[in-house]
Formats: structure tokens, sequence, C-alpha cells
């Protein structure tokens, strides 16, 4: 019997992949290069819609990894029922981190200095000045302090920021001070001028940015979504932007690809990326290196690294 493995990246393009399973390329194509029951360990492809990455999953009755190329792993959840108790589900923490923070950054001065207005400008032939906020001396918050979290303020710090405030699921202590558990975070929200979302999807978070939380920023704050698109209330949004209130930073909508017609593009104060944060020139090798290090170690029976959850295992 054969042990494949499945990879969205052709095999012979990954440099140091171990011996012993055969490699097989599938990408999302409607023929499956092999039998689904065969695969010992899927990748799933990267950036492709929900149903066509879950699409393999009811058939792989010998799957023991299923392994994300992205940080988020909504996309397979409504897969996970069919697949027998002791799959493990690993996702991609460490390739998205540099990237994604990258674009938070960019999105954030780009929508605090006036990027989008001076680029219209230019087209019309017309010098733009006056006075715009900076990221110095601002309060930020970032909600959702996971790896990403993190790595946004390392790139934050050196803009001088007044204040880094950190929320997560839960309460702890990090070398750059506390992070606040979610329950604290209706008394952060009127201190900060710009409110990052950094978090996985999940049932706590969907949502989470609505009318309520929208409501405790204070007048004039930034709202910068590199998260999910349902992590935020559409309509709440729209609300706070159509009164000038706020002002928003989106690589991340709902619904998503935002439609033509949608409301949203039109809107005063938005500024909204196609979810860039990932997919740039340090994707490649970053994936890479995870899946042969992920691979050694599935090959010699080793803890693998990013395990989500495991099928079958008691959740709490």
């Amino acid at each position: 019997m054969t042990a494949d493995v499945w990879l969205p990246i052709p095999p012979d393009e990954i440099e140091g992949l171990p011996e012993g399973p055969e490699y097989r390329f599938w990408n999302g194509a409607e023929d499956f290069p092999a039998d689904p029951a065969d695969c010992a360990f899927y990748v799933v492809p990267y950036m492709k819609p929900s149903p066509l990455c879950v699409r393999p999953l009811a058939r792989m009755s010998r799957v023991e990894v299923v392994q994300t190329l992205s940080a988020g792993i909504d996309h397979v959840e409504p897969g996970l029922g069919r697949l027998r108790p002791g799959v493990r589900l690993c996702n991609a923490r460490g390739v998205h981190e540099a990237s994604t923070a990258e674009l938070t950054l960019a999105l954030i001065l780009s929508s605090l200095r006036g990027i989008p207005d001076f680029v219209r400008a230019q087209e019309r032939g017309e010098w733009l000045g006056g006075f715009r906020p900076a990221l110095a001396d601002k309060n930020v918050l970032i909600v959702g302090y996971g790896s990403i979290g993190s790595a946004i303020e390392d790139r934050l710090v050196p803009f001088e920021p007044a204040r880094v405030a950190r929320v997560a699921r839960s309460e702890r202590t990090t070398a750059r001070g506390p992070v606040h558990p979610l329950t604290e975070l209706p008394a952060l929200l009127p201190e900060a001028d710009v409110v990052i979302l950094s978090t996985p999807l999940t049932e706590t978070t969907r949502g989470l940015a609505g009318a309520d939380f929208l409501c405790r920023m204070k007048d004039g704050a930034l709202l910068v979504n590199v998260a999910r698109g349902p992590v935020v209330d559409t309509k709440a949004l729209l609300a706070e932007l159509e009164s000038g209130r706020l002002t928003a930073a989106l690589d991340v909508t709902d619904p998503e690809p935002l439609p033509r017609a949608h409301p949203l593009w039109r809107a005063p104060g938005v500024l909204i990326s196609p979810h860039a944060g990932g997919p740039t020139s340090a994707f490649l090798p970053r994936a890479k290196r995870l899946l042969v290090d992920q691979l050694r170690r599935h090959v010699n029976r080793e803890p693998l690294r990013n395990v989500i959850l495991t099928t079958g295992a008691p959740t709490g």
C-alpha cells in the first residue's frame, strides 16, 4: 500500500523532501492526482475556496495529517467532520507573519497619511498639501495577539506609538508587557486611536467588531482588519464610515471577494486591499521550508509543529 502526500506545489520545485512517500501534485484541479484513500498527508491548496479545499476529505480514509498553508483554518473546518478520529490539523504558523505585518503597517500608514488621496490627486495633477495624522504618539490596540499580532508589534515599535495594548483569548504576560483577555476589550477600545484585528475566525470572534465594539471606539479612530472578513459586522461598519466617525483599512471583507456594487467600495474613509496579506514573494520560500520540516517529522514519526487540533479529541 502507498502512503501518498498531496502537495499544492509541484514536488520537483521543493528541495529537500524526504524519501519514502509518493508525492502527488494537486492544487484544486477537477481530477484528483490519485485515489484520495491512499493519501496520508494532505497539504491544502492555498487561497482556494473552502468547498474545493474540503472536496477530497470525505474520501481520505487513511489521512493522518491535514496541513494548511494559511494561518487560519476556517476554510477546512467544514470538512473535518468527514475525517476519522486522530487526524491532526496543522496551520502555517511562521509562514505569513512577515508579509501580513508588512501589509498591516502599509495600511495604517497609508490611511493615516492619506496616500489614497495623494494617488487620486496625482491623477488629477493636483498638489494636495495639508497636515495629516502620524502614527507617532498614537495609542494602538492589537486584538488577536498570536504570532501575527506579535510580528505587527515588532514593526510598530520603530514608528514610536505612545502605547501598544494587546488582547487575546486569555490573559498572559510577554516580554513587551501584558496581554489582556477579551473580557477587558470594552475598557480598552475607547483609548485606542488605531485598532488592529488579527484574530483567527472562530465562533467567539465571528462578528466581534459589531455595533457595540465600534461604538466604543473613539471618534476618528482607525479600524484595521487583517484577520477574516466575518470578524467585522459589515453593516455596522458601514454605518460608522458613512457617518464619518470612524475610518477603516480592510485587507479582508464580508462578503469576499467584495461584489462590484457593494457599498463598502464607495464608503468614505475606507481603504481596501484584496486579501493581499499573505500572497507575496515571501510566501513560497517559507511555505516550502515548513513543508520539508513537517514531512521529515511525519516520515520519522516525530512530533509535528503547529498542531491546532486532532479530530475526535475533546476540545476545551
